[in-house]
């Protein structure tokens, strides 16, 4: 028989062990290893049993157990220590805080942030919590920890998704199965929101044909970061609804829009509800990871304009404080969905048209919402340029994901230079209690002379690295890569036994794979653009790489196909068909049901971390940063964070075939490349040794990659960054279009009237652009033969279409041509307003020395300028002469 309903039933913890709940729905256990060896001594096989789970440990040790503990005074100070070291964690002064105190004095303008928003699809805090699919969730769950180790006043925001993404199992034949666990939240560390009468608190959306869409919300204390997850599998909801959280990408588009509506939509609405009943700060900032949350800015500019605010000012206020953050690379990664399902959803109530707006957000012209999505596709809402249009500041990921950002988005900014286009970029992070071994956390405390790790932020606490015995480190790698063995022969044995393997034939899993051989590990999502398959290319190559008897290596590779991609699901069967050899299957193992706790192991272990990532398409790829953190040297394409952060010594990059079409001849010499490096390079420096056992080269370049790498790759230097260049200005331009101010229609002082100044600006700017003309340019003082150095003066003039001097920026445009004429990497100098010409058009000037020799031009153009744009190039608006 089956149970219709599952749930969690608890024994009652005696009074001396109280805080153990405390300290069990608290995810600082998740990065804190004192907390998590406190669980395992309540009974050591049944933690292992639950995955290093506390909520399910608590929720299946027995009352007997918990009253001899409580009876134990050894283990109830313990529990007290770490209880006050929680206490202490979430209360104390951290970095955030003392930037605060650095900046008090200098009035409103300069303050940071009261409040963060922060809003994702997915959040990979914990294993135990499986709502993310691979890296774009754990980039969010290490951006949450280590704005909880900073002081941020942060919430984030996503949905709660009864079955999480998927387990995966493979077949006999190595075919991908995908299956979904139901998780019942009240067996997870999680806790409802509840009103003063202990009601769950429920937000509320209207959808099409007068359907009602209810969820709750659970709360993730993530330390000091509340992480708000909506849930519709609730009994005020129809059965279709219900079933809106209950996959995470999965279901068609229309649960889709469904997921995302109720992410934006529903979760502004319920960061309402938890800041009035906690009494916190309502955001001033919001930050979009990714595109589909991009409903939130909607609703936002619903609730201002509800509050008096016409469209065009509550717009202004939004863009000021949003910062959209994309992770996509390539253009069929975003979110598109028919303009017909957005009207449907956004459009008004057809038993009674006369609403405005719509029926989910009153007063918000449907017109305006399609806007913000439109793109070269008239049938299609982009997402991603929804982002864009609601966020004044936008960045990429990477340097070179920002540079690709820029190209892949140009035609939002047309006229505009892709080098112009305003998104920027910050290169993601880790989090390094996270995904650092213990081993190398030890070593850390011993170099730094604290339990306190925070000084690790700084490059200068990595210096110590430099007196470390190479022995030491090698031995460190070695227990490592030892640790990382046990776990796989375990894991392979039990792939084996899952496709139908009888436990008599597989006596070979118990010496498969070998703790003194070079050990690389290929771990990630399986979407084509990864080729997954590279290493295949030529089989019998790599075959007599496994088997080297003087230089051998093994390969241990994990990662899950999306369950709609049949390609990626045969990718992942050549892999495990080629591992089902019988000679080559102890130096090679798929292992299934790639997660959190499997890539840890991985990250330990790995000597080596391979991506062979087709370039430029991977956004960042943080995957190799935690091996790197370990230890690890990476093997890599120039793509992503390796892109910007190789040197030479820190590992190896594979030479990359770009701008060749034929993409079967492309792969070809790329993975020749990967062979050639793993045979003449990669495995000679692991198996040169000296005297001792030690490969004095090979350490070396471990001992570079941490101190070179481990500064740079934490998660905390991406979110102080993020806080100095992103959420201060953003809390700052708030502040500034919220000023009472005087607008075009009042001779008084009125609310928002910076932002009403702004948006009667734009309106201004956007009607006047198709008038304005450079009319004529003259250039004149250079000799015959110019010279580098010679001066060169412009003078323009230009109808600007009714707009003030003072409303515009005219720049003179210098640089290199190339046989079309065409500038690049050109040099801007604004030009001077000097006066009115008779025709009544503006004149402006600049004169400028040549700063190049070669084939030189120039242009004139105008841009408009307002002093609560974050740059005049924010609006899109550009004419050129």
């Amino acid at each position: 028989m089956k149970a219709l309903r599952r749930f969690t039933v608890r024994a009652h913890l005696p009074a001396q062990l109280a805080a153990l709940e405390r300290l069990s729905v608290n995810l600082r256990w998740s990065w804190d290893k004192p907390t998590q060896d406190l669980f395992a001594a309540i009974d050591a096989a049944l933690w292992e049993q639950v995955g290093g789970d506390p909520a399910a440990l608590l929720g299946q040790v027995g009352p007997g157990r918990l009253e001899e503990l409580a009876a134990d005074d050894s283990f109830v100070r313990r529990l007290d220590a770490i209880a006050a070291d929680l206490d202490d964690y979430l209360t104390r002064p951290l970095w955030y805080q003392q930037l605060g105190g650095e900046q008090s004095g200098a009035g409103d303008e300069a303050g940071l942030p009261k409040g963060i928003a922060y809003f994702s699809m997915e959040f990979g805090v914990a294993a135990v919590l499986p709502n993310y699919s691979g890296g774009l969730g754990i980039l969010a769950g290490d951006h949450l920890k280590s704005a909880s180790d900073l002081g941020l006043p942060l919430i984030a925001v996503g949905l709660h998704y009864r079955s999480g993404y998927f387990r995966q199992s493979l077949s006999a034949d190595g075919w991908q199965h995908e299956n979904y666990p139901s998780l019942d939240p009240q067996g997870l560390p999680l806790r409802l929101l509840t009103d003063a009468s202990d009601n769950a608190v429920l937000v509320e959306l209207a959808l099409p044909d007068g359907a009602q869409l209810f969820a709750r919300i659970w709360i993730a204390q993530v330390g000091r970061i509340p992480l708000l997850l909506l849930d519709s599998d609730i009994p005020e909801n129809e059965h279709d609804l219900r079933s809106v959280t209950d996959r995470l990408y999965g279901g068609d588009q229309e649960h889709r829009i469904r997921q995302e509506i109720l992410a934006g939509v529903g979760g502004v609405r319920a960061i309402r509800a938890f800041t009035e009943l906690e009494g916190l700060h309502a955001p001033e900032v919001f930050h979009m990871n990714e595109g589909h949350a991009g409903f939130l800015g909607a609703e936002r500019i619903r609730e201002l304009i509800e509050a008096g605010l016409d469209f065009d000012t509550a717009l202004s206020v939004v863009r000021a404080s949003t910062v959209f953050t994309t992770h996509t690379p390539v253009a069929a990664g975003i979110d598109r969905f028919p303009v017909d399902m957005v009207e449907r959803y956004f459009g008004p109530d057809p038993g009674d048209p006369s609403v405005g707006g719509s029926r989910l957000l009153p007063g918000v012209p449907l017109d305006r919402i399609l806007a913000f999505g439109a793109e070269d596709d008239p049938t299609k809402f982009n997402m991603a340029h929804m982002g864009l249009r609601l966020a004044q500041r936008a960045n990429g990921v990477s340097l070179l994901h920002g540079r690709v950002s820029r190209s892949m988005f140009n035609e939002l900014w047309d006229g505009f230079d892709p080098a112009e286009v305003p998104i920027g970029s910050i290169t993601n992070g880790v989090h390094a209690p996270t995904w650092a071994a213990p081993q190398w956390m030890e070593l850390g405390r011993e170099l730094i002379g604290s339990d306190d790790l925070t000084s690790l932020r700084e490059t200068e606490a990595w210096s110590g690295l430099r007196e470390v015995d190479p022995g030491h480190l090698w031995w460190i790698r070695c227990q490592l890569r030892e640790e990382l063995i046990e776990d796989v022969r375990a894991r392979v044995r039990r792939s084996w036994l899952e496709r139908g393997a009888a436990d008599a034939e597989l006596g070979w899993t118990a010496t498969a794979f070998d703790p003194g051989v070079l050990t690389i590990g290929f771990a990630r999502r399986v979407p084509t653009y990864k080729r997954l398959t590279l290493m295949l290319r030529d089989p019998d190559r790599l075959a007599r790489l496994l088997l080297d008897e003087e230089r051998p290596i093994q390969l241990i590779v994990a990662g899950k196909s999306h369950p709609a991609d049949e390609g990626g699901k045969a990718l992942i069967q050549q892999i495990v068909r080629f591992a089902d050899r019988e000679d080559v299957r102890h130096r090679i193992a798929f292992l299934p049901d790639y997660d959190m706790s499997m890539a840890r192991k991985l990250y330990h272990g790995c000597d080596v971390w391979l991506n062979n990532p087709l370039r430029p398409l991977e956004a960042c790829g943080t995957s190799g940063m935690k091996s790197a953190l370990n230890g690890g040297l990476n093997l890599s394409i120039r793509d992503g964070w390796w892109d910007e952060w190789y040197d030479g010594e820190n590992g190896w990059e594979i030479p990359t075939a770009d701008g060749l079409t034929d993409e079967g001849r492309r792969d070809d010499l790329e993975a020749a490349a990967l062979y050639d490096l793993l045979e003449r390079a990669v495995a000679p420096k692991f198996y040169d040794r000296d005297d001792n056992g030690v490969p004095i080269r090979w350490v070396e370049m471990v001992r570079h990659t941490l101190q070179a790498l481990g500064p740079k790759v934490l998660a905390s230097r991406m979110v102080r960054e993020y806080t100095q260049k992103y959420y201060l200005p953003a809390a700052q331009a708030l502040r500034l279009v919220i000023e009472p101010g005087r607008s075009d229609t009042a001779e008084f002082a009125v609310p928002f009237g910076a932002a009403r100044e702004l948006a009667e600006y734009r309106r201004r700017a956007e009607r006047a652009w198709p008038q304005i003309k450079i009319t004529d340019v003259d250039s004149y003082g250079l000799p015959d033969t110019p010279l580098l150095g010679s001066e060169l003066t412009l003078t323009a003039q230009v109808d600007l279409g009714g707009l003030g001097p003072d409303e515009v920026v005219v720049q003179a445009v210098l640089g290199r041509v190339d046989a079309g004429d065409a500038l690049f990497d050109p040099d801007t100098v604004a030009m001077t307003h000097t006066g009115t010409a008779e025709s009544g058009h503006e004149i402006f000037t600049a004169t400028m020395p040549l700063p190049i020799t070669g084939s030189v031009g120039y242009t004139v153009r105008v841009l408009p300028h307002h002093r609560l744009l974050a740059g005049d190039n924010e609006l899109g608006l550009i004419t050129l002469a």
